[in-house]
């Protein structure tokens, strides 16, 4: 059996035509129905839009300051520096500017490379972690750069806050779909995570470039920290672009390919899009937020029925991560992505 590649989302006629806000306050208040509220507003949000913003998560500001200072720390070092740490087969490390192509995408073809240079960090396991030393995929060591104090310090208190943030974010997604709070306890008991530290240079108009092309995440979900400087765009399922406004404080979450997958197509993978015209340079920190490498993700039980069929097989982080480094880095050979239900499409 085979599974398409990420399609694009179906407009919907009439959806709403804005990024809805969330207030995590009375969640963190544990005032009552707070769970019930907000995973009401999480429904309407992945089954209308697929993006949100959330306020009063906890997060302090010092840490997302001190993550995104870290990145223009890295960001400006030698690019030798950078370069004594490419990005290895799990996708950990340094990729150069230019250095991939986002050929997974439904929305936009033959896509140049994209503008932009980044960073890439997962959970710090000690080199001799068990899985380390198994060599098991996805469970790798960090690299961290020589002579940077400071900076694995910041990178790792901040990527302890988000994952905090997004577990407590989880039970709300399971009672969004109509399931008990606790049905992802295990699923998530032991969550994949990646911190992309992106930099985009300004950019001058060219046709079909991007800073990132138009694509959808990979993710369950992705937290995108407060940023004062534009340059991403969101295209809403009714089939219009709009820019992501910045809201201070506010985090920007959506949901990817994964959580796609995993609930039959009910909720969305926005596509989205990154063009930097600003002038000055633009950083990122994306953390991508996934359930433990081995899960396998089958459709849920509350996303299929009569007449509504699963789409597609059930697949691990691994086999989804493999597919799609061998599309968009070309670094990995070709027959990683067999046995996934996944094709280039």
């Amino acid at each position: 059996m085979k599974s398409p590649a990420p399609s694009l989302p179906p407009v919907r006629p009439g959806a709403v035509e804005e990024i809805p806000i969330l207030d995590l306050g009375p969640l963190r208040k544990g005032e009552p129905n707070a769970k019930g509220r907000l995973a009401a507003q999480l429904a309407r949000v992945f089954e209308n839009v697929g993006f949100y913003f959330i306020l009063n998560h906890g997060i302090a500001q010092s840490l997302i300051d001190a993550a995104f200072a870290a990145a223009v720390r890295f960001h400006d070092l030698p690019l030798e520096r950078k370069l004594e740490l490419r990005l290895n087969q799990y996708n950990i490390g340094y990729l150069p500017m230019r250095g991939g192509v986002t050929r997974h995408s439904a929305l936009n073809a033959n896509n140049k490379p994209n503008v932009n240079e980044a960073f890439f960090l997962a959970r710090d396991l000690p080199p001799d972690h068990l899985d380390v030393l198994a060599g098991k995929p996805y469970r790798c060591s960090n690299q961290w750069p020589r002579d940077l104090p400071g900076f694995r310090d910041a990178c790792l208190a901040y990527v302890a806050a988000l994952e905090h943030l997004a577990l407590r974010l989880v039970p709300l997604y399971a009672l969004a779909l109509d399931l008990p709070e606790t049905y992802f306890a295990k699923a998530f008991s032991n969550p994949m995570f990646k911190l992309r530290m992106t930099h985009y240079p300004p950019q001058a108009p060219a046709d079909n470039e991007f800073g990132l092309a138009p694509h959808t995440d990979t993710s369950f979900m992705t937290l995108l920290a407060p940023n004062t400087v534009p340059g991403l765009s969101v295209r809403l399922p009714s089939g219009r672009w709009i820019d992501a406004p910045a809201i201070e404080g506010a985090f920007l979450v959506n949901g990817g390919d994964l959580l796609r997958r995993w609930t039959n197509d009910r909720f969305l993978a926005t596509p989205h899009r990154v063009i930097n015209r600003t002038g000055a340079r633009r950083y990122a920190i994306p953390f991508f937020f996934d359930c433990w490498a081995d899960h396998v993700m089958a459709c849920l039980p509350t996303c299929t029925g009569p007449g509504n069929p699963p789409k597609y097989p059930p697949i691990t982080y691994v086999e989804y991560m493999s597919w799609f480094r061998t599309m968009n880095y070309g670094a990995v050979a070709g027959k990683e992505a067999q046995g996934t239900g996944l094709t280039a499409g």
